[in-house]
């Protein structure tokens, strides 16, 4: 029997938009390059041959246009794992359910979505400046844990290495391991470095960073820098990838994260002025997805 979402499970605006992005299907491309800034869209879609839609909900912006021939969704996401819950399963929804029946299409449409942000390097080999692939993921956050079948998609291997070396407090969410798509990957960040993201739930405290408050593991960064898994080390700090890999796997969409890093939390070198690096990623982004 076909199942029909309720009105609560799926809130569709009046004007037949989806409730937080406020997009129409027909506005939205399979190929989106997504990031937290509501700026870094409009600069994107700078780079646009054509702009076809422009609408605004909050900190989600997207502008659909054309590049290069390729029709192309810009979309902002904001900053966190609880956005990115928000924002893919709103864009599956636009490309996978029937807004007038409220049931899911026949024929399955698969996204290709490309997050382009900003992130702290957590090794030497990871310069200010440089561009960093979340080959994998590791997310602090357990949002994947809300959704049945995480298990199908989880290096649960991987999850308990670090768990041991890192002595992972139980108060804490269980950290999950996700790998981004290697098809895209191979094909987007072929020159670039690839390396483990931790998205983790806050910029500060959560990130090891001590302004006023203590933190709890004052040590636990340093844990981190050292873990090893395998040829793969913990490369970098950012606050969506985990989500967006998990999600998407579990949707059966195409997904990756690349990172501009900005800071170095091992040299302590940081830059605010970064632009024209970043202008630099999302034009190489927008060439190759």
């Amino acid at each position: 029997m076909t199942r029909i979402i309720p009105e609560s499970e799926l809130i569709i605006n009046p004007d037949g938009s989806v409730f937080h992005l406020h997009l129409k299907p027909e506005q939205l491309s399979d190929k989106i390059v997504m990031m937290g800034d509501p700026d870094r869209v409009t600069t994107t879609a700078s780079f646009f041959d054509t702009i076809e839609c422009e609408v605004q909900n909050r900190e989600f912006r997207t502008i659909t246009g054309t590049y290069k021939g390729k029709r192309i969704t810009a979309l902002s996401h904001g900053i966190g794992t609880d956005n990115i819950d928000i924002v893919l399963t709103e864009l599956d929804a636009l490309a996978n359910i029937d807004f007038e029946t409220r049931s899911v299409k026949d024929k399955f449409k698969a996204l290709t979505l490309v997050r382009v942000g900003t992130s702290g390097g957590m090794q030497p080999h990871c310069p200010v400046g440089s561009y960093v692939v979340a080959e994998k993921s590791i997310g602090f956050d357990g949002l994947i844990h809300y959704y049945a079948g995480s298990t199908a998609i989880r290096e649960e291997d991987f999850e308990t290495a670090f768990c041991k070396h890192v002595d992972w407090p139980s108060c804490h969410c269980d950290p999950y391991v996700v790998s981004a798509n290697e098809e895209l990957i191979d094909r987007i960040g072929f020159d670039m470095i690839r390396g483990i993201t931790i998205s983790a739930i806050g910029f500060y405290g959560p990130q090891g960073r001590y302004v006023r408050l203590p933190l709890a593991d004052p040590h636990m960064n340093t844990k981190i820098e050292s873990f090893c898994y395998g040829k793969h080390v913990v490369t970098n700090y950012e606050m969506e990838s985990s989500a967006v890999a998990g999600l998407s796997k579990l949707m059966g969409h195409k997904a990756m994260t690349v990172c501009l890093i900005i800071a170095n939390r091992i040299t302590l070198d940081s830059k605010a002025d970064y632009k024209g690096s970043m202008e630099e990623l999302i034009k190489t982004v927008l060439d190759r997805i």
